[in-house]
């Protein structure tokens, strides 16, 4: 059973909706009684880092996360999240990965980032099987994680960035594989095999 993380940055529909056509359980909850009951969790979100850290901060969701042991995939903002900071309003953030997010240099190419690119693997994982550089993914954001030890793959836009990272059971897309069809599909499917070989 996935849980979702409910907050008020979260693309919540769109992510169900993926792991429906999946046929995989899950629910949606912002209660942290409830998703301890999970199996794996999917931290989505799209808005302001800032804004969406108050959110959790005011439901405990930041120290639950902080202190869980089950299998974590963050989406876009979500992934940010795992990081230390955000130059988003000067953002902490939870500090799970070291770095902190930078914007992108609107003088060198359009901001947001926005559409489909690709990535390039940088070391081998289960989530990224069978994913190499030359699908494509979705992809809208504004700032970007750097590249660091815990990147799996990385994506150019104006910089390199972390497309993909993974750090002990804290994984992250900066991507939206729930927007970006069969590859996407790939992805999440890939994190539901890695759930349930994690709870066998």
């Amino acid at each position: 059973m996935i849980g979702i993380i409910k907050y008020q940055a979260g693309n919540l529909t769109s992510v169900s909706n993926a792991l429906k056509r999946l046929g995989a359980d899950h629910f949606i909850s912002d209660e942290p009684d409830e998703l301890s009951k999970a199996d794996g969790i999917i931290f989505p979100g799209v808005g302001h880092a800032g804004a969406a850290m108050d959110d959790l901060r005011s439901r405990d969701l930041d120290v639950w996360l902080k202190n869980t042991d089950k299998p974590v995939l963050g989406i876009c903002l979500g992934m940010q999240l795992l990081y230390e900071s955000s130059e988003e309003g000067d953002s902490e953030t939870l500090g799970l990965i070291p770095g902190r997010l930078k914007k992108f240099d609107s003088s060198k190419a359009k901001v947001p980032h926005m559409g489909w690119n690709q990535f390039a693997p940088q070391k081998e994982h289960p989530l990224i099987n069978g994913i190499g550089n030359q699908q494509f993914l979705y992809y809208v954001h504004g700032y970007y994680a750097p590249s660091n030890d815990h990147a799996l793959a990385t994506c150019k836009y104006i910089n390199d960035f972390a497309a993909v990272v993974a750090k002990d059971n804290f994984m992250g897309v900066q991507f939206h594989p729930e927007k970006s069809g069969s590859v996407g599909s790939l992805l999440l499917q890939n994190f539901l095999d890695m759930v349930k070989s994690n709870g066998s």
